[in-house]
């Protein structure tokens, strides 16, 4: 599912300290529109989209000025400087949408969308943000903010109390977390003394999005428990298993520095593993990634394997070492997997900051098939707890497929939502979901993940000493039999 200052997935590594990213990097080793805007009448001007707008959830404020898009983090006590900064790339478009390109991301958009009103989307992510006028910005975003500890406990514990969705199903009361830590911090905190404390506040969350940064060498980020991440050893113990367990003759075959590989397996089964959706070339943009992936699906979903005698007769796809990245890049994978439209999942957001149970419209996000070769036939999907973040909105998008894929293994970790990235007075920096991507009947799988058909060992010591992979043979012995599309 990152998000500098609003609507943006932090799934992406891109703060390098996260459960996910940290994943990544060791695995690394080895929509449906929003509904269009009103016609104009011929020959209209276009309709300005200079001024201040305040995004639908989020908590943001979006600036934009001649050709200068910025971004403010609010809550009810603060407003902050945003790390959105965006410049506009040429002309605006014939219905006035302005382009901003961003450095060290991904390019935005901004378009008209009624009176007042407009649709803001990042390149890399799914969805859109809906924006509305706000008039002048509070005389607060210009003062320079308070460094008193304090102030940094108060911005962290009103952000979670206006963004937050899940208190109430993870048993948590926030109003106590105040009451308790809040009398712990003075003017003479010291920065270690506020971070355990900011740390103690979150930690009983056990969510995988949520972090607090004070430095390279103090972050903390939460994980559901039993969750242990990945050494180099431990990864390479893996890679070993798998190869083990191809069958004779299948060779893999890698792109993007090893995060995208495939094989051809005995009995026409292919095994295709995505251990991340981010930085699939050196520069890490995302129009390289886009490229990169293009590249290796189409070097994947040939018109041998796909069509005729040589035609696959089944798909092994295996997330189960996936630390995320960009739910797009995902989609694009998902879009060589069906010949026809279907909704992947509803994104939505809390929208209301005195209660928590006050959402946006959801946002249907659709899978649209690719125009080129497609396979259809049937799916088995490896996934675990190490099956993270986009990971997971991946797994989700493909429950729509018909025939629908059989998931085997473990529940993945359980977090869905873009991390909201936020800045705190005195420079640190923290994250926290503020989204829920829901099923068709409205549920939700954040907290216990998405839950397998077949239940099987995922990469445990007692597998990896032995050598074996359950799982993939597991999945490799249902497509065999013609028995792959069997979950919900």
């Amino acid at each position: 599912m990152s998000d500098p200052a609003a609507p943006r997935p932090a799934r992406r590594p891109r703060t390098a300290v996260l459960l996910a990213t940290a994943l990544a990097t060791v695995t690394a080793l080895t929509a449906c529109a929003a509904p269009a805007a009103p016609a104009r009448a011929a020959g209209a001007a276009a309709p300005s989209l200079d001024g201040v707008w305040r995004t639908d959830g989020y908590g943001t404020l979006v600036t934009i000025e001649g050709r200068t898009l910025k971004t403010y983090e609010t809550t009810a006590l603060s407003c902050l400087p945003g790390a959105v900064t965006g410049s506009r790339a040429g002309a605006p478009g014939a219905d006035g949408t302005l382009r901003f390109t961003v450095p060290d991301s991904a390019p935005l958009t901004v378009a008209p969308a009624g009176t007042d009103r407009a649709r803001m989307a990042f390149e890399d992510n799914v969805g859109h943000h809906a924006l509305r006028r706000a008039g002048a910005l509070p005389k607060r975003c210009a003062a320079r903010p308070a460094r008193d500890p304090r102030a940094v406990f108060d911005v962290f514990w009103q952000t979670y109390a206006e963004n937050y969705p899940f208190f109430r199903a993870k048993g948590i009361d926030w109003n106590a977390v105040r009451d308790r830590y809040r009398p712990r911090i003075t003017a003479t905190t010291t920065d270690a003394e506020l971070f355990a404390v900011l740390r103690a506040m979150i930690e009983p969350l056990h969510d995988a999005h949520t972090r607090v940064v004070a430095g390279p060498d103090r972050w903390f980020a939460g994980s559901r428990p039993g969750t242990v991440l990945p050494t180099p050893e431990f990864t390479a113990r893996v890679d070993r298993a798998i190869a083990a367990n191809l069958g004779p003759g299948a060779v893999q075959r890698h792109w993007a520095g090893g995060r995208l590989s495939y094989a051809d397996l005995p009995g026409r089964i292919g095994y295709f593993r995505v251990t991340q959706f981010a930085k699939y070339t050196e520069r890490g943009d995302y129009a390289g990634d886009v490229a990169e992936l293009d590249r290796a699906l189409d070097a994947i979903f040939t018109r041998a394997r796909t069509q005729g005698p040589t035609a696959l007769r089944g798909l092994v796809l295996d997330l189960r070492l996936n630390g995320g990245g960009s739910d797009a890049l995902g989609l694009r994978i998902a879009s060589r997997l069906t010949d026809r439209p279907y909704t992947a999942y509803r994104k939505r957001v809390r929208n209301d900051p005195r209660h928590p149970g006050g959402f946006t419209a959801p946002e249907p996000i659709s899978v649209r098939p690719h125009r080129g070769p497609l396979y259809t036939g049937p799916l088995a999907v490896l996934t675990g707890r190490l099956t993270i973040s986009a990971g997971e909105t991946f797994t989700q998008s493909l429950m729509g497929r018909s025939p629908a894929p059989t998931r085997i293994g473990e529940n993945t970790q359980g977090v869905f939502s873009d991390v909201l990235e936020r800045a705190l007075p005195n420079g640190w920096s923290f994250g926290l979901p503020d989204e829920e991507f829901l099923t068709a009947d409205g549920r939700t799988f954040d907290g216990p993940g998405i839950p397998p058909a077949v239940r099987t060992p995922v990469f445990t010591d007692a597998e990896l000493t032995a050598g074996r992979d359950t799982a993939l043979a597991r999945a490799r012995e249902l497509l065999a039999r013609g028995t792959g599309a069997a979950s919900s």
